[in-house]
């Protein structure tokens, strides 16, 4: 069993800070995108990138990496500061997010950003799109893992569930799905828009092993990624209890920050919360 000190797990959260503090910056200097998305979804990105996942910024087409998949494709600015941390290109180009000739767009394209896998932000696709990356895996007979993220508003998507049932009759044990549980979607409460409890009964009754944590604890994230790659003959899913716009106060569980981005007062008030970053 792992241990990790808290020099390990500190160092994991600086780096969440940082992300966490380009993606505001990003979003505040392109004028729009989605603060909310991003800030929940932070801390598991950074451990898949930094700690779990295997993959060279060097050789983004290293045929061995493993692969992530960010269906909820509107959280794309916490992908690409964790991209930049990781070094898959200059962090100075953050700040071209969503402008002109950028390689970075609203949405991932995986024809534009080195490390993107797949093209998403027509929500209830990245499953499937995973899907695929792993049954090639098992064709190939190569030990590559697919991580993909979901938000939960997504999961009033019919083919993600399509998906869910296609990975457990294909025992998919190298997909490990993440569900960005911040209780939120685009027009409200995940459970006043179309409820989708009890999640947990409803990935079991797809054959799927569940695991349920706290997605902010950098621990959690870590043991609950480890039992779930132990698992043989069934895909996992890991649902995360998150908070939307995690990190920022007055964003944290508000509504109108899934795709509003701060005014100038705002901003100033979400960079003084989130620290100085080296």
């Amino acid at each position: 069993m792992e241990v990790y000190d808290g020099e390990f797990i500190t160092e994991l959260e600086s780096i969440a800070k940082k992300v966490r503090w380009h993606s505001i910056r990003m979003i505040y200097e392109a004028g729009s995108g989605h603060p909310g998305g991003s800030l929940s979804v932070t801390d598991i990105l950074v451990v898949l990138y930094f700690h779990i996942m295997k993959h060279d910024p060097k050789n983004p087409d290293w045929p061995d990496r493993d692969r992530f998949v960010l269906s909820k494709g509107h959280s794309a600015p916490a992908l690409y500061a964790v991209l930049a941390e990781a070094g898959y290109f200059p962090v100075d180009e953050l700040l071209t997010l969503r402008k002109m000739g950028s390689r970075l767009q609203g949405h991932p394209c995986m024809r534009k950003t080195p490390g993107v896998e797949m093209s998403t932000g027509s929500l209830g696709h990245g499953l499937a799109a995973g899907n695929g990356m792993a049954l090639a895996a098992k064709l190939d007979r190569k030990l590559y893992r697919i991580y993909v993220v979901l938000g939960d508003g997504e999961m009033d998507v019919g083919e993600n569930w399509e998906a869910a049932m296609l990975a457990s009759h294909y025992k998919l044990d190298n997909v490990i799905a993440y569900v960005d549980r911040n209780k939120l979607q685009l027009d409200g409460p995940t459970e006043k828009i179309m409820s989708i409890e009890p999640l947990a009964d409803k990935w079991k009754a797809f054959g799927w092993h569940v695991i349920e944590i706290n997605g902010h604890n950098m621990k959690e994230i870590i043991q609950a990624t480890n039992e779930a790659k132990s698992v043989k003959g069934k895909p996992s899913v890991i649902i995360c209890h998150t908070i939307k716009g995690r990190g920022v106060s007055f964003m944290e569980g508000a509504l109108h920050f899934h795709g509003k981005a701060p005014d100038e007062k705002e901003f100033n008030q979400a960079m003084k919360e989130l620290g100085a970053v080296e």
